[in-house]
């Protein structure tokens, strides 16, 4: 025996010696050790504080399970937060740091707030720091919460790579049934993908000297690994399955310890066996969370894996038969280990690395570690993410997944039985296509739950510090159901979510309450089943690659003109034309638009395409006004609405023929509305009768805006010329592969010229030639929002937010009559969409200087403010000779011509409320 690591024993290669430092100290460990595996070598008991008491705490788990292991980690002078010990692979020059210690978890300045426990118990947050007000508490809580800390360049750093994968069969869990379980599946001649969290197969086999099948374990794992490889069949180690979805698709991330990235997998399996296994419970009782206390699986796990004999004096608490074999192994790699009644255990209390056991007999004794445990809880996880129901078995003191999952199986340990022979029929039985109830075993098991009222300190969830008497405290303050003990106690929201805590705390609240396990029910499980680090969320499509930048086909044609780029709903466009001062330029193309025209860009808005036999039913289904009345070449201006009845886009639709209509959208609502109406087409639609195409790309939309529009368009030389008796507004004509559509967003005359992208560059050179003689100007997108604006024409989500309905802007007559049956109709006569103070949209005069966007309307309430409502725009018009701004304002209708209060920044001013439209009220313009 070299220090706790015994000779014979693991399978990591000590010929070699990787040095590492924690918390400033120098220690050594080998290749295949896991950080916690080389801290417990090297004698370590304190391995970090809890986040709440700041109570020592060591390791008490071997894998996923650990709660108290968190460590921060450097490597290649990359800083990496908040990193599993038990999972976290050791490397040479590897530098440690534990969390929750000032200075460190050995010498904890904090330690102190332990003493004070009694008078900081569950959510005692709430009920304390509410006077005289929580923000004089808050900087110094937030400054003492959280875990790791975070490096600021990460991002530079660190993206995984992201596959889609598809298979017949995935197995999750590389043990003895999912070995079985997928060579039977290979075999059979089905595409199969087994995955494993830990760096080799095998699970629990590796745990001991056993026999499987009449020959020894390691044999066993060699013979299925090669049947397997030869089958073809995928195998993933340090492979994470965190997530089930829908239609099967199951989510896994991949760890390299040779540095490379992160491999974040989407598979979408025809069906899903999990093999996942279960975790061991801890025991609870007073000192149940001392340093040196550990659960007797993982100390199984320490010396079969890494040759480390976790302590010399060891006493054994267990409720069950399968600690036998632990007791076993720990004495013949040299330990002394005596066995304790779980009904006779009192409390432990530590103590410079020793430990001190009472027993109720009177009796006490002095050990280095106490290994427990209280039975295993199958890992249910990825079946309850899936769907899945969970039945209570007496016999195993555990939840087990019900067999009501279609594609998704679970088997072996996870299913509940621990016996290897069942476990491994169950393989088979998966793998042929039949499951049959088993439920045999042939270990013993007794209840161990926490006994309510105990005297002591028992821990429940060790990282948040969670007794069974905050349990108690929230059963009396009425918090009984397992959600609310959940949030009121922090129980499980650590992040080993869970693991080792939710069963005792079920079994807590189910003895305070009077009730059974079964009835007190679980909390729901969601993924991630581990914590997986956001660059695997984030994958190597960031910035650009993640959202793309789209550009314009004349976006040369618009450098050449001089035009400042800015980026507007995912687009690169022209903001405005011209060097030097912004505003200067902004207000002279807003000018010039009125009084002779401009031209402009247009081409991102969509262009969403609706045809079929259905074409008219579907778009009277999804728009808010009648559509199907249009006539071919005419054009109607409408509104999509969400299922809660609020405004989703505007834009206007044009009917091509019968069974054609053409959406014309927002510019950066393309994509969103494409997958609305497609949603919406499979809500009642048959998919052989609607279709829906999104053609945005294919064309460009030229629009040419003003009272000289007409003119410019007819002397274009474009092939054709527009009349207002053949083209009126609201109407379009098509000519041969351009379609030309007489349709304002400023008010004026203006029509827009849709044509082939690959054309558009000749159209836009002869309308801008011919502009010139007329003294048009090129149009930027921050001059037409002056326009639009002096038009009291609304932006969707700036003049309008998650609760604005289109009655609230002016529209309530599709409202009031429109009968068939449309996307949001009912939520528009709830309670909440009649109430008469809703907010409505309105326009502010005000003298001076603009009012800010995003400024509050407000009225006296009591000592203070209240808001009423606030400003989605406001500009400068140089058509009005002043500011103008659009509000949407509480019974801003019924407010026309009062004098209000404009707050922002701690300054307050007076507007007149006014009707949103400053310009050209009766709309002449349009035919000027």
């Amino acid at each position: 025996m070299t220090g706790l690591r015994v000779s014979g024993y693991g399978k990591i290669d000590t010929s070699r010696t990787l040095r590492f430092r924690f918390d400033g100290n120098s220690y050594f460990g080998h290749p295949g050790d896991t950080v916690a595996s080389a801290l417990l070598a090297c004698g370590v008991r304190v391995v970090n504080r809890s986040f709440k008491y700041h109570r020592p705490r060591g390791i008490l788990g071997s894998w996923v399970e650990e709660p108290n292991a968190i460590v921060d980690l450097i490597v290649n002078a990359r800083r990496t937060p908040n990193c599993r010990a038990t999972t976290t692979s050791l490397l040479d020059g590897m530098e440690l740091f534990s969390l929750n210690g000032y200075p460190n978890a050995a010498c904890d300045r904090l330690a102190l707030i332990d003493k004070f426990a009694r008078f900081i118990p569950a959510s005692f947050y709430y009920k304390t720091f509410i006077w005289p007000n929580w923000h004089i508490y808050e900087p110094s809580i937030r400054a003492m919460t959280g875990l790791g800390t975070a490096s600021l360049d990460w991002q530079a750093s660190f993206y995984a790579v992201q596959q889609n994968i598809d298979c017949d069969v995935l197995v999750v869990g590389g043990g003895a049934a999912g070995l079985a379980a997928a060579k039977s599946s290979a075999q059979a001649g089905k595409s199969v993908i087994l995955v494993d969290d830990r760096d080799a197969f095998g699970g629990w086999l590796n745990e001991g000297n056993h026999t499987v099948e009449n020959i020894s374990s390691e044999a066993w794992i060699r013979k299925q690994i090669e049947a397997l490889q030869v089958a073809g069949a995928r195998m993933l180690l340090r492979t994470t399955a965190f997530g089930i979805y829908d239609h099967n698709l199951v989510t896994l991330n991949q760890v390299h310890d040779d540095g490379r990235q992160d491999t974040l997998h989407r598979v979408r399996a025809r069906l899903v066996i999990l093999a996942t296994g279960a975790i061991e419970r801890p025991l609870t009782f007073s000192g149940n969370d001392s340093p040196g206390v550990m659960c007797a699986q993982a100390a199984a796990s320490y010396l079969h894996r890494y040759g480390v004999l976790v302590g010399k004096n060891i006493a054994v608490a267990s409720n069950n038969t399968l600690t036998d074999e632990v007791s076993a192994a720990m004495r013949r790699a040299g330990a002394e280990v005596s066995c304790i009644d779980v009904s006779e255990l009192d409390n432990v209390t530590y103590q410079h690395n020793d430990l001190k056991l009472q027993l109720r007999n009177g009796i006490r004794r002095s050990v280095d570690t106490v290994l427990m445990s209280g039975g295993f809880t199958p890992t249910v996880h990825l079946h309850c993410q899936a769907g899945g129901k969970l039945d209570w078995r007496d016999d195993i003191l555990a939840f087990v997944p019900r067999s009501d999952l279609e594609d998704v199986w679970t088997i072996g340990a996870a299913a509940g039985e621990f016996n290897l022979a069942r476990a491994l029929e169950s393989a088979f039985e998966s793998a042929s296509g039949r499951r049959t109830k088993l439920g045999d075993r042939s270990w013993h098991l007794q209840s161990a739950w926490p006994i309510p009222n105990s005297k002591g300190r028992q821990w429940i969830d060790f990282q948040n510090d969670v007794t069974l008497k905050d349990i108690e405290l929230a059963a009396r303050e009425n918090m009984v159901s397992v959600e609310h003990l959940k949030r009121y106690t922090t129980l499980g929201m650590a992040n080993d979510q869970g693991k080792t805590s939710n069963m005792p705390g079920l079994a807590a609240m189910a003895a305070i309450t009077g009730k059974t396990i079964p009835e007190t029910g679980t909390t729901t499980y969601r993924p991630p089943f581990v914590p997986i680090p956001l660059g695997s969320f984030a994958g190597t499509q960031s910035g650009e690659l993640f959202a793309p930048i789209k550009r314009l086909s004349l976006e040369n044609e618009h450098k050449a003109s001089e035009a400042v780029f800015r980026e507007y709903g995912g687009w690169l466009r022209p903001a405005w034309y011209g060097r030097g001062e912004a505003q200067q330029h902004v207000q002279r193309e807003a000018r010039i638009a009125r009084t002779s025209a401009g031209l402009m860009d247009s081409s991102p808005l969509g262009k969403i395409e609706i045809f079929g036999p259905d074409a008219a039913k579907f778009v009277d289904f999804v728009y808010y006004n009648t559509m199907s009345t249009l006539k071919p070449g005419a054009i109607r201006y409408g509104f999509l609405l969400s299922e809660t009845g609020v405004i989703l886009d505007d834009g206007v639709l044009s009917r091509i023929s019968e069974n054609h209509f053409v959406v014309s959208c927002s510019s950066s609502h393309v994509e969103s509305v494409t997958l609305a109406l497609d949603i919406w087409r499979q809500d009642q639609f048959d998919a052989d009768r609607v279709f829906i195409l999104n053609s945005t790309a294919q064309w460009a939309t030229l629009n040419v805006t003003g009272p000289r529009s007409k003119d410019i368009i007819n002397s274009a030389s474009l092939g054709f010329t527009v009349d207002d008796d053949a083209l009126p507004h609201m109407n379009f004509v098509s000519f041969e592969g351009v379609r030309i559509s007489r349709v304002s967003f400023t008010g004026d005359r203006s029509y827009e010229i849709n044509v082939s992208s690959n054309e558009a560059g000749d159209y836009w050179k002869k309308l801008t030639n011919a502009g010139r003689e007329y003294g048009a100007c090129l149009l930027g997108l921050e001059a037409l929002l002056i326009l639009r604006a002096e038009k009291g024409l609304i932006v969707v989500g700036k003049d309008t937010d998650g609760e604005t309905m289109p009655h609230d802007i002016g529209f309530p007559i599709p409202r009031q009559k429109k009968q068939k049956e449309y996307v949001g109709k009912r939520s528009l006569f709830t309670d909440e969409a009649n109430r008469a103070d809703r907010r409505t949209l309105v326009g502010l005069s005000v003298d001076g200087h603009p009012l800010a966007t995003g400024s509050h309307v407000v009225q006296h309430q009591n000592s203070g403010y209240q808001s009423i409502g606030f400003v989605t725009s406001s500009y400068v018009s140089p058509n009005t000779g002043g500011p103008i701004a659009m509000a949407m304002l509480r019974e801003g209708l019924r407010r026309i011509g009062d004098t209000v209060n404009v707050y922002h920044l701690g300054e307050i001013r007076t507007a007149v409320v006014c009707n949103a439209c400053v310009l050209d009220k009766d709309w002449e313009r349009l035919n000027a």
